[in-house]
């Protein structure tokens, strides 16, 4: 079946997200269009593809336990010189997103592995890129603020050309809880839902 490569991250909602996918590619980051607009919990991660009912399985099992949070970006910050990126700074709802991607990293589940880094909830807008576009982001999006209520959280694949696409999405405290998740089909549209 071959591996496939996952992430999983709380996607930054409209208008938000837009706005700063397209300031993403305005700085010149050739990434911006392949990769919405989000919070990583799992960075790309190798997996066996025939895993992937696990991790499906897994994942809706994180879900069901949580419960929606309030998330607030204020500001920018940077990881240089250790790492080439700027981000939109998670004021609010770290300690959530560092729970959720524990849970989602958890020994008992299939998305076992080490971080590069500690972890650190933020918002990517600049990657790679020459240091002044860089230094642009950081200075640009200084006053940027955003606000919404997270309810759910979802899976990505990276297709052979580099975009990231959702495979599906985790409600928080899902409609299945309680439920088996090995017993809810796939397509059920209570796993869909936007």
């Amino acid at each position: 079946m071959g591996t496939v490569t996952l992430g999983v991250s709380i996607a930054v909602p409209e208008p938000f997200g837009g706005l700063l996918q397209e300031r993403r590619a305005g700085f010149g980051d050739p990434a911006a269009h392949g990769i919405p607009t989000h919070v990583t919990l799992l960075p790309p991660t190798e997996a066996d593809a025939s895993v992937l009912a696990e991790v499906e399985a897994h994942l809706a099992e994180v879900a069901a336990a949580g419960r929606p949070f309030p998330m607030r970006l204020s500001g920018t910050g940077t990881f240089r010189p250790l790492s080439p990126v700027v981000f939109v700074r998670v004021v609010e709802g770290v300690e959530a997103c560092t729970r959720l991607q524990q849970q989602v990293r958890d020994e008992s589940g299939p998305l076992v592995r080490e971080l590069q880094w500690p972890y650190h909830p933020h918002v990517t807008v600049a990657h790679g890129i020459a240091e002044d576009a860089m230094d642009r982001a950081y200075e640009e999006l200084a006053g940027y603020e955003a606000a919404w209520t997270c309810s759910s959280f979802a899976l990505y694949e990276q297709g052979a050309d580099g975009v990231w696409r959702k495979l599906r999405e985790y409600a928080f405290g899902g409609a299945a809880a309680g439920v088996p998740p090995q017993s809810a089909p796939l397509d059920e549209p209570a796993a869909t839902h936007h």
